[in-house]
């Protein structure tokens, strides 16, 4: 008897290798997907706002993460499924192009998922649901036009109480308590370092210094940058300065080629050391002759280099990471030379002032530039942990990228969870008037928004119901800028309580 033939597949098992899957259908792919990104959202959900709760989360390097800032939970959380991956990808474009309401997009999004499972169980089909989603989606565009604060349009980028009022909401779902410190921090960073066009804004001048000890108190600004070593040589403060960087380091530089030298007498010794003493101090003596009186050295500083460097009286600097390098010399205006040589007077930086200060028990580098040409400033967070610090870091990123949107479009609407509750009740009456299926995908989408005040209040610890129906009883009495308080637990006008979003912030979720 043969043995019988191993059975070939049928259908598409047929043209797929052993051990795939093959998922279909509404049970196994839709619903399976729509849960993955619900149980994503879920997660992040209980950090929104203010009140939001921090997440501890290990990664799998072992390091430790406490935050509220979704942006980061999700980017360590290292997700697997391809559709919550999409709403990580979403939540990180909308971190990197405003700086905030990354938790509200994955949270809304989470939101609408769940809703668009109720309406598969009612029967639409998902083609459906898109067509009333994408409608509900270009009316909110029209009713976040209407809801815009009249003459936000225009502002003054360099207005420090402007800057403040729009920032703040953007800080305090990160730091709450500490927006009135941290955000005038932020505001005179950004506007020491804003140039002639605003548009042109970039996030990468602000510089944050982590330094350990005192309170969030003992913060400050310093126009230029500060440099988390000590100088290298003696000399620790010089005034109104001209400055060389060597990227290449500070040392004598070994021959590409090998060669052999035979000494016969000590004499030759001697005169062969000499002669590259001779070589190391031309080398320094020229650069000090160009009127330098800081070098930077983007590599090592060799022990001779360094005794003709406190001979010739200058000050020595070591800043070993190459992007460190380069903001250096945007602050100062140096170009970065390869290897030691008598540099250009056009190659030389400037800088008003540089010092080693101790700051905390550490020793860093203050280098300042108060005069023109200043393109780089730092805020000097100070903080009793590590954690609390990397925490403070990512508000002042969320505060910059924020002062960037602004300086594209500085419309504002009001926050406290206003906007939404309108957009919920103006949708509602919109899909009252359509006629197709997909009124009841366009009542959903609206429904989706009550989400925003929902979560709000129960991370505050409020009675959810209470407010949404109060919010809802003042809107319908027109008053579109009632959001809620959540230190009084109750309803109050957002304008009063100067809790402003950035129009852009909602347009681009």
């Amino acid at each position: 008897l043969s043995p019988l033939p191993t059975m070939v597949g049928y259908g598409i098992q047929s043209m797929l290798k052993d051990g795939h899957k093959h998922l279909s259908g509404l049970d196994e792919a839709v619903l399976k997907n729509i849960g993955a990104g619900r149980e994503l959202s879920a997660i992040t959900r209980t950090s929104l706002g203010p009140n939001g709760m921090n997440k501890m989360v290990i990664n799998h390097l072992d390091k430790l993460f406490i935050t509220n800032d979704a942006a980061t939970i999700v980017n360590e959380l290292e997700v697997q499924h391809p559709a919550a991956k999409l709403l990580v990808l979403a939540a990180r474009a909308q971190q990197e192009e405003i700086g905030d309401g990354a938790n509200l997009t994955i949270s809304f999004a989470g939101e609408l998922l769940e809703k668009a499972e109720e309406l598969i169980r009612m029967g639409l089909h998902p083609s459906e649901i898109i067509i009333g989603y994408t409608k509900a989606i270009n009316k909110t565009l029209e009713i976040l036009d209407d809801l815009v604060e009249k003459g936000s349009e225009n502002m003054d980028v360099r207005n420090r109480e402007e800057v403040v009022l729009r920032m703040k909401s953007a800080v305090a779902s990160k730091q709450f308590g500490q927006e009135d410190v941290l955000c005038p921090l932020v505001a005179d960073a950004c506007i020491q370092v804003c140039p002639q066009n605003p548009g042109n804004f970039n996030v990468d001048n602000v510089r944050v210094a982590k330094l350990v000890g005192g309170g969030l108190h003992n913060s400050s600004v310093v126009r230029g940058m500060v440099l988390k070593n000590d100088a290298v040589g003696s000399i620790k403060k010089v005034e109104k300065v001209k400055v060389a960087v060597f990227a290449g380091g500070v040392d004598t530089s070994a021959t590409e080629t090998k060669g052999t030298v035979l000494i016969h007498s000590a004499e030759q010794l001697e005169n062969y050391a000499k002669t590259e003493e001779a070589k190391v101090e031309e080398l320094i003596k020229s650069v000090a002759d160009s009127g330098a009186k800081v070098i930077v050295s983007g590599a090592a500083v060799g022990d001779m280099a360094l005794h003709f460097c406190e001979r010739y009286k200058l000050m020595v600097l070591k800043v070993s990471s190459k992007f460190e390098l380069r903001r250096f010399c945007r602050t100062t205006g140096a170009i970065a030379l390869l290897k030691l040589s008598r540099p250009n007077v056009d190659e030389l930086g400037y800088a008003d002032y540089v010092s080693v200060e101790e700051i905390g028990g550490a020793r860093v580098t203050v280098v300042k530039n108060e005069e023109g040409g200043n393109s780089v400033a730092t805020v000097v967070l100070r903080g009793s942990t590590d954690s609390i610090l990397d925490d403070l870091e990512r508000a002042v990123d969320d505060g910059v990228n924020t002062y960037k949107s602004m300086c594209r479009d500085s419309r504002i609407i009001p926050g406290a969870a206003a906007t939404e509750i309108e957009l919920a009740k103006r949708l509602k009456e919109f899909s009252l008037k359509e006629t197709g299926l997909d009124q009841y995908a366009i009542a959903k989408f609206g429904e989706s928004f009550e989400m925003v005040p929902r979560t709000l209040s129960e991370n505050a610890g409020l009675g959810a119901m209470e407010i949404i129906s109060s919010l809802y009883a003042e809107h319908a009495a027109g008053n579109v800028k009632v959001g809620i308080d959540l230190e009084k637990g109750a309803c109050e006008d957002a304008s009063i309580m100067k809790i402003w979003d950035l129009y852009v912030t909602k347009t681009l979720i």
